[in-house]
């Protein structure tokens, strides 16, 4: 499923519009209009790839999510942010090297995603790599208490 304004009144996206506002919404308030469904739409799929994660706003003010239970880099796993003209998906290092065929048609950095705007963002890829983002943290996490045992 791609994520579209077309497709904007989705169960994810509902949900999304019935929590309190928070941090992250007034991030997505404070970009431009034409990109805040996009960043909503991103937010959901987050959501819906880890439904247990913890979202939160204090790395950069960026949208972060992190996992209960992980203490390798807080339990930080993905992050989402608008830097013109991308949307931009910020996850573990391993990920980008892991998916670089997926995500040979997007601009990427050792860490970021980054989508054209204008163009659907992949809800599919967005989770795809958020959870693998995640279980490269506990990956990350597990050796560390190996290391300390």
């Amino acid at each position: 499923m791609e994520i579209t304004s077309k497709n904007a009144a989705t169960a994810g996206e509902r949900n999304v519009a019935k929590r309190r506002s928070s941090a992250v919404d007034e991030y997505i308030a404070r970009c431009p209009k034409e990109v805040q469904g996009d960043l909503a739409r991103v937010r959901a799929a987050i959501h819906a790839a880890v439904p247990g994660a913890i979202e939160r706003t204090d790395y950069f003010q960026w949208p972060g999510y992190s996992y209960p239970g992980i203490v390798f880099y807080d339990g930080m796993f993905a992050w989402f942010s608008f830097k013109k003209p991308h949307l931009r998906l910020h996850v573990a290092p391993s990920v980008i090297q892991d998916h670089r065929k997926e995500l040979a048609g997007f601009a990427t950095t050792k860490a970021i995603v980054s989508f054209p705007l204008g163009k659907p963002v992949s809800a599919t890829l967005v989770k795809k790599l958020v959870r693998a983002s995640l279980k490269a943290m506990k990956d990350q996490d597990k050796r560390i208490n190996r290391i300390k045992r």
